[in-house]
């Protein structure tokens, strides 16, 4: 699927949601744009929606715009579907339902909007199903975008008389399934920086990971079949957590959360044959209570007056969730799911709350007995600062260090894989380099050696770095910046991932200084394929960005003018526009 995007004038960064029916298939977000206009296309694949693309559906893509004489720019949307055949495709479902709230029928949009709804569906699932796969979509809008930069509720009003009360329920956020009531699997949420976030210089003209396309997570659910394949009708149900705290270092998980949170989910079934039905024994289900450490202390100055704010959150959990499934030829086979993980976040608020900085670190694993394992590590940095030298004039400057990097994921997962475009063979419609070599029309067919061999899994980092300033007075607003991103996958041919870090498959570095790219480089298979100015490496330290950005935005971060406080969010963010710069890089 092809997306393009145009879009001319001033305007917020803003949520799309692209449904076919009452399923969401695509989540992303828009550029701000500038006032000489702005174009961006986001190429995703979909095959794990096979079965969908088989009937006739109903496409209702969910674009939310403010147009009048301050946010000037429409956003013109162009969907390309193309459909082809390749070799060695996985199994797909054969038949998909939606956790949503379904309003296709009246053309509306299907998503929940949490804590305002209660986002739960009933359903009578085939008695013949023989394998189960839930996908949850999440993110935080409005007082939760920056979630992460949450203070505790004992704290909320630690800075009331310079910054308003500050977003509650703590820095840490749990996505919740329960079937039933019972809880079937639980994520920490990505931290999603959209290109408003933060400050906008630190996004053009790339934007922050996953803002064109906002990840899901499974949650293998196959466990819980000899209960759902008895006939009756079950309940899905997606809820977010935070943290209650008593403020004397003690927290369980919140059973609301502030607004908003934009969630919905699929049900991926895969079915034996008809009139068959699986049975076995009731899943046993061992969660237990969560271990939460959470600590704070608050000072003050010479006046008396707070000044500022540590605290911090140590969060472990896990599930497992088992059966044995009987399927329909008599196979009996033990099915489980096990999730692991750990989350810490601390945040440091200075200057009686216009400064901060935030460090979050989540790893997990989680296991199915499908041979379906994923082993990550996620990593987050923001440091920012506002100040107000005027009563009209505001300046902001801060930097962002994130880093999702998937250490080892083997097995059946029902998202496509970019190993799919290293199967060895002659060239398919996957295999293909995407830049125009000089005096070709077509993209370059990329052709896969035969040597290459096949494999288990797949090691995948993607990290950014950077820092960026604003200004903004009566007289307009400008926002300079620098942010380098680096992608790295890596080809793992035993499934616990210790075949000596992998086969290097594909790698590329870009660096972007105030809304032009300045380097660039791919390399395929350990061989370079683009090459424009000089690369570099980014480390955890954000070491990709200039020794003179990393020093100017060294100080920390922030509330109502960075949606992190009461009031307005980022409104006065949305600037005259910069301009905007894209080049094109052929291969000779």
């Amino acid at each position: 699927m092809n997306f393009t995007v145009t879009s001319k004038g001033r305007q917020f960064d803003r949520l799309g949601l692209m449904y076919l029916g009452d399923i969401e298939v695509f989540r992303t977000s828009t550029a701000e744009p500038t006032s000489n206009g702005i174009v961006w296309t986001y190429i995703k694949e979909m095959d794990q929606y096979e079965t969908l693309w088989k009937t006739e559906q109903k496409i209702i893509f969910d674009l939310g715009n403010l147009i009048d004489s301050t946010y000037t720019a429409p956003f013109d949307t162009l969907l390309t579907a193309t459909f082809f055949t390749v070799r060695n495709t996985k199994p797909a479902a054969d038949q998909i339902l939606p956790i949503s709230a379904r309003r296709s029928a009246d053309n509306g949009p299907s998503a929940f909007s949490l804590p305002d709804e209660i986002a739960s569906v009933a359903y009578r699932i085939p008695q013949n199903t023989e394998r189960a796969v839930v996908t949850l979509s999440a993110c935080g809008q409005a007082t939760e975008e920056f979630w992460y930069t949450n203070v505790p509720n004992s704290e909320v009003d630690t800075f009331a008389d310079q910054v308003g009360l500050l977003y509650g329920y703590s820095p840490y956020r749990e996505v919740e399934l329960l079937i039933d009531g019972q809880i079937a699997g639980a994520f920490v949420p990505p931290t999603v920086i959209f290109t408003g976030g933060i400050v906008p210089g630190l996004w053009r003209p790339l934007v922050g990971l996953d803002a064109f396309d906002l990840t899901e997570t499974e949650i293998d659910v196959t466990p819980w079949l000899p209960l759902l394949c008895d006939g009756a009708s079950h309940t899905f149900e997606i809820r977010v957590a935070g943290l209650n705290d008593n403020g004397n270092g003690k927290a369980s998980l919140s059973d609301s959360v502030g607004p908003s949170w934009i969630v919905t989910g699929k049900i991926f079934l895969f079915l034996g044959p008809q009139g068959s039905v699986t049975s076995g024994t009731p899943p046993g289900i061992d969660a237990g209570q969560p271990e939460i450490s959470i600590i704070s202390q608050l000072t003050t100055n010479s006046t008396g007056a707070n000044e500022t704010l540590e605290y911090a959150i140590s969060y472990d959990r896990l599930i497992s969730v088992s059966s044995t499934i009987k399927t329909s030829n008599g196979t009996t086979f033990p099915a489980f799911w096990k999730q692991n993980f750990r989350f810490t976040n601390t945040n440091n608020i200075s200057s009686q709350g216009f400064a901060q900085s935030t460090n979050q670190v989540t790893k997990g694993i989680d296991v199915s007995s499908s041979g379906y394992t994923n082993d990550y590590e996620l990593h987050l940095t923001v440091n920012s600062t506002f100040s107000t030298t005027t009563p009209n004039t505001i300046s902001i400057y801060g930097n962002v260090f994130r880093d999702v990097t998937t250490l080892a994921q083997t097995g059946p997962s029902i998202f496509p894989s970019p190993l799919q475009q290293f199967a060895p063979g002659p060239p398919n419609p996957r295999n293909i380099y995407l830049a125009r070599p000089a005096g070709r029309a077509n993209p370059y067919p990329l052709l896969i050696p035969p040597s290459l061999p096949k494999f288990q899994g797949r090691y995948q980092r993607a990290a950014q770095a950077g820092g960026a300033s604003y200004l903004g007075s009566p007289n307009g607003s400008t926002s300079t910046g620098a942010t380098t991103q680096v992608y790295h996958l890596k080809g793992l041919q035993r499934r616990d991932g210790t075949d000596g870090g992998g086969t290097e498959l594909y790698e590329t570095w870009v660096a972007a200084r105030n809304a032009s790219v300045a380097i660039q480089s791919e390399a395929l298979l350990g061989k370079a394929i683009r090459a424009q100015g000089a690369g570099g490496a980014l480390g955890r330290e954000g070491a990709g960005a200039s020794a003179a950005v990393q020093a100017q935005v060294a100080r920390t971060s922030v509330r109502e003018i960075l949606g992190r406080g009461p009031g307005e969010a980022r409104r006065s963010l949305v600037g005259t526009g910069g301009q905007g710069v894209e080049e094109e890089v052929s291969v000779s």
